[in-house]
């Protein structure tokens, strides 16, 4: 898969879809990317010195490494995050690297509109390393060879400048149209639910089961993938499991989850302890790369079955939540929930009881909203 090419071939049918008729009227833009999908460019040439790392990639190479230089239970000691690809690259690659230039996908889609390549945004830029607290580099991070690869970190939503005159002309949008800093998807969609208060918090539920909440406080732990994003002056805390809607496709149609779930009774608990995975692994509320999907024994009835595995997927969360405030993160008074998952009334049921909380539905679920609402603060 060429995915830098199928990035761009889908960022301009994004632009032309815009209609034609308020495409004049755009003030200003911004892109949310998936957290950790890397690409280093040559910053002459503009090309791809390699394939793209994605987010789920993992270089345990460079871990060692990593957990060398940065301090314990630090974000970036991981295998997937973005410093252990770095450090991955920088290793295996014999050319010159002195115009290299590390980019998020957030960053390279931008770029393509305004043209001034190593720009960032500080939530792209945690798994690199990137300390939002004091908004700079940290000095172990500095002093490493290969620190001239970072990129340049601005607040989400900053003006970097105008859009380019060539796609300007191409699509027809107007020349003072401002390109913004993005994000990451999962943070787009905590935007788009509008969550702004302390305690409150945004469990997406699409293919994996991911949560934030609203924290005054900072809290990180890598042995169970904890991270803080900085959201203004406040904590977005969480972290994202590798439970969720996937493992529920494997099982069954779309028409058989609507079906079973309007038998199962909400109100009841089920006897039944799963721990619903794809495949060998889990990363949050448990950092356990060995630990193995539990989906046995399986009863004869399907609604028994279903509703086995979706309290049991309630209870991971429940765990996570649990476990963001015994690290001392603000403890969460509401969810909202975003996500295929959330159109499930039987589940969001299901969850209100497991976790002891009021559960309601996003308005807006949709990460691109989110992103919307970024470009707006950057015209501003």
């Amino acid at each position: 898969m060429d995915w830098i090419q199928s990035w761009k071939d889908t960022l301009f049918l994004l632009l032309d879809d815009v209609p034609t008729s308020l495409r004049p009227v755009v003030a200003s833009i911004a892109i949310d990317g998936t957290s950790a999908t890397t690409i280093i460019m040559d910053s002459t040439s503009g090309r791809p010195l390699s394939r793209p790392f994605l987010y789920n990639d993992s270089c345990p190479d460079a871990l060692p490494l990593v957990k060398s230089i940065a301090p314990a239970k630090h974000t970036v000691c991981s295998g997937s995050s973005t410093l252990c690809k770095l450090v991955s690259w920088w290793n295996s690659y014999d050319s010159s690297k002195e115009s290299a230039v590390l980019l998020h996908q957030a960053d390279w889609l931008l770029w393509l509109l305004h043209g001034k390549l190593g720009v960032s945004d500080y939530n792209n830029a945690l798994k690199i390393g990137y300390d939002p607290e004091t908004d700079s580099y940290p000095s172990w991070l500095l002093s490493q060879p290969y620190s001239h690869v970072l990129p340049s970190v601005q607040a989400p939503g900053t003006k970097i400048g105008c859009i380019k005159e060539d796609i300007r002309t191409q699509f027809g949008y107007p020349k003072d149209c401002v390109i913004c800093t993005g994000t990451t998807d999962s943070i787009a969609a905590f935007l788009a639910a509008r969550a702004t208060q302390p305690g409150k918090a945004v469990t997406s539920l699409g293919s994996t089961l991911a949560i934030k909440l609203l924290s005054t406080i900072r809290v990180e732990d890598a042995r169970f993938g904890v991270y803080s994003h900085r959201l203004d002056d406040k904590w977005l805390v969480g972290g994202a499991s590798n439970t969720g809607g996937a493992v529920l496709r494997q099982l069954f149609t779309d028409e058989q989850l609507a079906k079973l779930s309007e038998q199962i009774n909400p109100r009841e608990a089920s006897p039944l302890d799963y721990y619903p995975l794809q495949a060998v692994g889990e990363r949050f509320p448990v950092a356990d790369p060995n630990m193995e999907p539990r989906l046995h024994p399986r009863p004869k009835n399907d609604v028994e079955y279903l509703h086995g595995i979706l309290e049991s997927i309630a209870c991971i969360e429940a765990k996570g939540y649990k476990l963001l405030k015994d690290l001392g993160a603000t403890p969460v008074e509401e969810v909202i929930t975003s996500g295929g998952g959330s159109k499930n009334e039987k589940w969001i049921k299901i969850r209100e009881r497991v976790l002891g909380l009021p559960v309601c539905r996003a308005d807006q679920t949709e990460a691109a909203y989110g992103a919307a609402l970024l470009a707006m603060k950057g015209s501003s």
